[in-house]
């Protein structure tokens, strides 16, 4: 699910959009970004001291505003049930351009990055839109069936190991844009999903798929969100809803500690560090296939590394300055505090392909099966890169990647201060020191050269 958009590499074999692609990773070069990093982790340094020294820390006051009627139930799965099927239809009947398929583009644009962003700026849309719920309440209701499979005792396994799939084929398999290939992985993906839910009940999927627990945890940073309970539009600071959240258990813990690896791996695998270490030259690289097992190996070490630094630093600060009670229920609280972080990298990361692939969606509703259609009446060369080798447009773009990764690493501290509750100072340098990498880490990866 966590995409930087490679769906436009198959757009740098044409001349006009690899010339663009090369003038926004050349001008991005060219900038300061050292200078960027160390006001970064200077800014996330001093907002921690400053949260550590200030005698307490204001909680958010969330605020409601006017009831929002709620869709009729299972419209939203219903439609985007049909949707999902023809789009799987046009994926084998249209283009067989990645970037003229209206099956890859709304799968790697509007859903990896229109719907989430959205997401994160007005709450869990996705909630309303689920593909299953409503297919599986009518086959439950035909079928007769009113109890579960004990599919809910695995906790959120099913879920990462749904995500583990979908990060694979997104990051590593050698054609995930292919429209044929792309609409057999939907249609796979969507029958398996709608038996589980129809066996073991819809409101299962909210922490067993892995999309619907990825949308639902990305969403907890919106500043506007609609209440469940009484239908309220609710606004509030960013991360107030996190604050309310439960401590995340051990299954919960290893999905969203997954979800920063995935989003991490798939910036790194294409930088000239990562090729140099597995052995490709960055100028001629072979393509996907040749490398699928070691960046399965190095997805999975991915995984591994976050989920050790994250919880070493726990462990560390507890080690500094000894708390009571168990490491999990410390552990639970401040892995909550890597959602903004998980969702602004995110965000930053496809913020570009949501500008140039975008277009090309646009595109292609204008003419979806490729026939020669102008539906939108869309002149035929209306997609431009003007944006990316214009040098100050490539600019403001940077500032604004800086500011989503500055400031999810911001909120991130802040809740971090407040959900671990009061603790000596000593006992959150550990987690200060990896928040300040990670602000680091995050903006190098956008900044550094890449030869996929």
């Amino acid at each position: 699910m966590t995409r930087p958009c490679r769906i436009a590499v198959p757009a740098l074999l044409a001349p006009s959009p690899a010339l663009a692609h090369a003038a926004e990773r050349m001008v991005i070069l060219a900038l300061p970004t050292g200078r960027y990093m160390l006001g970064a982790a200077l800014a996330v340094a001093l907002t921690a001291l400053a949260g550590l020294l200030a005698p307490r820390l204001p909680g958010p006051r969330p605020v409601a505003l006017a009831r929002v009627p709620a869709l009729p139930r299972h419209a939203g799965s219903w439609a985007a049930a049909i949707a999902a099927l023809g789009l799987v239809a046009i994926g084998v009947l249209g283009p067989r351009d990645p970037l003229g398929n209206l099956l890859s583009l709304t799968v790697w644009t509007f859903l990896a990055v229109g719907l989430a962003l959205a997401s994160m700026a007005l709450g869990n849309l996705w909630a309303a839109i689920d593909p299953w719920s409503g297919p599986a309440t009518l086959l439950r209701r035909r079928l007769g069936l009113t109890g579960s499979v004990g599919l809910a005792r695995l906790g959120h396994l099913p879920a990462i190991v749904g995500l583990f799939g979908l990060a694979w084929f997104e990051i590593v398999a050698p054609a995930p844009d292919d429209p044929a290939v792309l609409a057999r992985v939907v249609l796979g993906y969507w029958l398996l999903y709608l038996a589980l839910a129809t066996a073991e009940g819809p409101a299962w999927l909210a922490t067993g798929e892995a999309l619907s627990l990825w949308f639902g945890f990305v969403a907890r940073i919106a500043p506007l969100w609609r209440r469940p309970a009484d239908g309220r539009l609710m606004l509030g600071p960013p991360g107030a809803q996190i604050l309310a959240m439960p401590p995340l258990g051990p299954g919960a813990i290893g999905f969203v500690t997954l979800m920063l690896a995935a989003v991490g791996f798939d910036g790194l695998r294409a930088t000239f560090w990562w090729l140099g270490r597995i052995g490709v030259n960055p100028l001629e690289f072979p393509g996907r296939s040749a490398v699928v097992g070691v960046n399965t190996l190095g997805l999975a070490a991915a995984w591994a590394l976050t989920a050790a630094s994250i919880l070493g630093a726990v462990a560390l600060g507890r080690r500094l300055a000894p708390a009571p009670g168990r490491f999990r229920d410390e552990a639970g609280p401040a892995l909550l505090a890597f959602l903004p972080i998980a969702a602004g990298y995110h965000a930053a990361h496809c913020l570009v392909a949501l500008l140039g692939n975008g277009q090309y969606l646009v595109a292609a509703l204008d003419d979806p099966l490729g026939r020669g259609w102008s539906l939108l009446g869309l002149p035929h060369h209306w997609v431009s890169f003007g944006f990316a080798s214009d040098p100050a447009s490539v600019a403001a773009i940077w500032n604004a990647q800086f500011a989503l990764i500055l400031g999810a690493h911001l909120l991130a501290v802040l809740l971090g201060l407040r959900l671990a509750g009061p603790r000596p100072r000593l006992a959150h340098l550990p987690m200060t020191a990896l928040m300040v990498a990670y602000t680091v880490f995050g903006l190098w990866l956008l900044s550094a050269a890449t030869g996929t």
